[in-house]
This record gives C-alpha cells, structure tokens and sequence, in this order.
C-alpha cells in the first residue's frame, strides 16, 4: 500500500487553471511500480473517473468529459503524481482524489479506469469553479 497527499486545489473562476500534485510516500516499494489514477467526486454523486497513467509515464488515458483540457504526468524520481487543469468549467467542482495501483507483473502500459481496481487512496482537495 502506498500512502498518498493531494495538494493544489482552490477556488477558480471558469476558464482558470489549476494545477494539483499528489505526494506519494511508497513504504519500501518503488513509487513507479505503481499505475496512477484521478479520480473526482461531486457532493451527492458517485466517484468518477478522471484520468490515469501508467507506471513510467508511458500511456495515459482520460474520460472524455477532460479529454484535451486536463493533462496527467508523474515524476517517479520525486514520488509525485500532476494534474494540470486547463479551461475549467463550474461542472468541474469537486473533490478530486489521486490513487494508485501496485502494477508489477501486469505489463509496462498497465492502467486502470475503475475506482475498485485501485488499492491506495488520498484524502482529496476541493476544487471549485465559480461561473
């Protein structure tokens, strides 16, 4: 299990930016043997996919409600894992969580899209976008 911190989220006006990392503290195991995910939360809604990447940074796949504005990457060298949020939208609001997958033996491209496939959580930032 990998211990995870998400920081950079605030309140933005629609068409702003916003940037969030997520810290990763791996206890013994390597953080890039880990496929990374986003994920967001709405009050009253369910957990929705954002976006992932995969281990080395190889593939990185999105839902296509931030396909073109949002951009995931990770540093493995400094444990870290981004978010940059570009054009956002007031239905962007949320509180966005960063997670993550041990991914060793499942292929260097391994990524995953479903919350239950994911074995570490952060506690989540909020983000909002005023209209």
């Amino acid at each position: 299990q990998v211990e995870l911190v998400e920081s950079g989220g605030g309140l933005v006006q629609a068409g702003g930016s916003l940037r969030l990392s997520c810290a990763a503290s791996a206890f013994g195991r390597t953080f890039s043997n880990y496929a990374m995910g986003w994920f967001r939360q709405a009050p009253g809604t369910e957990r929705v996919y954002v976006a992932s990447i995969s281990r080395g940074g190889g593939r990185s796949y999105y839902n296509d409600f931030v396909a073109g504005r949002f951009t995931i990457s990770r540093d493995n060298a400094k444990n870290s894992l981004y978010l940059q949020m570009s054009s956002l939208k007031p239905e962007d609001s949320a509180v966005y969580y960063c997670a993550a997958v041990l991914a060793t033996g499942r292929g260097v491209f391994f990524t995953a899209r479903e919350a239950d496939q994911y074995d570490s959580w952060g506690q989540g930032t909020q983000v909002t976008v005023s209209s």
